[in-house]
């Protein structure tokens, strides 16, 4: 039996957030093709991950889940870890996020400052060990942790069907008079591509859809690879949606993402990635309109180097 979903003026925050073109920031793109990206890193918590952890942990409220003190657990590459602190911290939630070492420090230090358990696991394991370590600690210890367990939460992709996808029909709408032709986005969880994937097809069954593999490890940060044996592919992933799969490497993420701070945007190297596919699938000139993710702010990555000028 669940109650009702808890409220609080964070929540109302989430999602709603800007549709930008980039047509224009990029004269290589095409006559008549135009290129859009959501710009979520306005969401409160300062990245798309917003979404999903706002109903995975009022769900997990209004279904008693987290009763009795419970700690909410879960493994994250930063990003989702940040929105669960957050929004533990505003709905009384203890909070207890499994993190890969590599994982940058200002992502580390914003877990922290809400006040929730980070435990760092080895930085060589990536970030399917430090899933694992969450599996095991709610395995072994299930009247301390309820696992949200975010790679195989209905509600993570659900949050985007309903969120992400909606807003994007209609901010496109608004814009071109149209729908979507093509959207690029990648795998952490799937839940992105997932929920956004579905609704899009929902309107346009034809609609292309992209997805960045990053390359081999360390890649890009909260992107799967999904290409080496013993990779866990998340349960909530729906492969049947994506027609393209390209790997992008770091160092072209990262070229995208300087050209994007030359244009006013600064985004973090999933995003830069992003934009690198997107103006792939804009180049063939088979899609009139591209949408695609900004899914988090550049200032995640200072301590990286990734905006350091290179030495000789």
């Amino acid at each position: 039996m669940s109650g009702p979903l808890p409220r609080h003026p964070i929540l109302q925050a989430v999602g709603n957030t800007p549709l930008v073109e980039l047509t224009d920031a990029f004269p290589e793109i095409p006559a008549g093709v135009r290129l859009f990206a959501k710009l979520e890193s306005v969401n409160p918590g300062g990245s798309i991950k917003d979404r999903p952890v706002s109903r995975m942990i009022t769900h997990a409220l209004a279904e008693g889940k987290l009763a009795g003190g419970r700690r909410l657990l879960d493994s994250s590459s930063g990003n989702a870890g940040i929105a669960y602190a957050m929004l533990g911290a505003a709905l009384g939630v203890p909070i207890s996020i499994v993190v890969p070492g590599n994982a940058s420090k200002e992502r580390q230090d914003r877990i922290a400052a809400h006040g929730a358990e980070l435990i760092l696991t080895d930085p060589i394991e990536g970030y399917d060990f430090a899933l694992r370590h969450a599996k095991h600690l709610a395995s072994t210890q299930p009247e301390k942790y309820w696992y949200s367990n975010q790679y195989a939460n209905e509600n993570n992709w659900r949050a985007h069907f309903e969120t992400t996808g909606v807003e994007i029909l209609a901010q496109v709408e608004a814009a071109t008079g149209g729908k979507p032709d093509a959207f690029v986005a990648g795998v952490g969880t799937g839940g992105t591509i997932t929920g956004v994937g579905r609704r899009l097809r929902q309107v346009n069954p034809g609609v292309h859809i992209a997805s960045v593999i990053p390359d081999i490890f360390p890649g890009l940060e909260g992107l799967k690879p999904l290409g080496h044996e013993g990779d866990i592919v998340p349960d909530i992933l729906d492969e049947s949606l994506i027609d393209r799969r390209e790997t992008v490497t770091i160092e072209s993420a990262t070229e995208t993402c300087l050209l994007l701070a030359r244009r006013g945007l600064y985004v973090g190297p999933s995003s830069g990635a992003y934009v690198h596919l997107a103006l792939k699938v804009a180049a063939t000139r088979e899609y009139a309109t591209i949408v695609t993710i900004l899914n988090d702010t550049g200032e995640r990555y200072v301590s990286t180097g990734m905006w350091s000028p290179p030495t000789d």
